[in-house]
């Protein structure tokens, strides 16, 4: 338990010093996105109780949990729609195993098939779910050059602070006419036809 004599003792863990999170517009680097990055988090995740103790593991889950999907979220939107392949590389593992059927094996095989999709492709993410190094998200891929959007679930596995691993599970995206429940797949509101 933290002590007046001293707040930074929870249970019978020394934690150690954490620099305050500096403001950045830039998200964090991959670099910093792993262990560290965890306990500062579980470490902030107690600063905002007050200093009050709390479970460890509750809030190292927490902070896990936080963190990962922030990589994931991260990860997409660099890809998909900045297109910025270099900096994408730092999220992707160099031995990134595929299990989609629609995308060829590896980090590159991912990086030519978006590469060679129109540079009208959108990403929007949804809910979004984790558990211990696994990221799960619903979202909208737009302007891919079909017929239809595609909304996704994506799995990915996190390891060493990158996606190493990947699943998926596609469908297009109904129209109102399309839909017999009469909602809308993804968000609030039907695609135009």
């Amino acid at each position: 338990m933290a002590s007046a004599a001293n707040p930074r003792k929870i249970i019978d863990t020394e934690l150690p010093e954490i620099p305050a999170p500096q403001a950045t517009a830039e998200p964090l680097p991959p670099a910093s996105i792993g262990p560290d990055r965890i306990r500062q988090r579980a470490y902030e995740i107690y600063l905002e109780r007050g200093g009050e103790a709390g479970d460890p593991r509750e809030d190292w889950l927490r902070a896990e949990r936080e963190t990962n999907k922030a990589l994931v979220l991260e990860a997409f939107n660099t890809l998909f729609n900045q297109r910025d392949y270099a900096r994408a590389a730092t999220y992707w593992s160099p031995n990134y195993i595929q299990h989609s059927a629609h995308i060829p094996p590896g980090r590159e095989g991912l990086f030519n098939l978006i590469r060679s999709i129109p540079p009208t492709l959108k990403y929007e993410p949804g809910v979004i779910l984790a558990e211990g190094n696994f990221v799960i998200v619903h979202g909208r891929y737009s302007g891919i050059g079909l017929p239809a959007n595609w909304v996704v679930a994506d799995v990915v596995r996190i390891e060493d602070g990158v996606l190493a691993e990947h699943w998926d599970v596609i469908q297009d995206e109904a129209t109102q006419q399309q839909s017999k429940s009469g909602l809308p797949m993804f968000g609030e509101k039907f695609p135009h036809p």
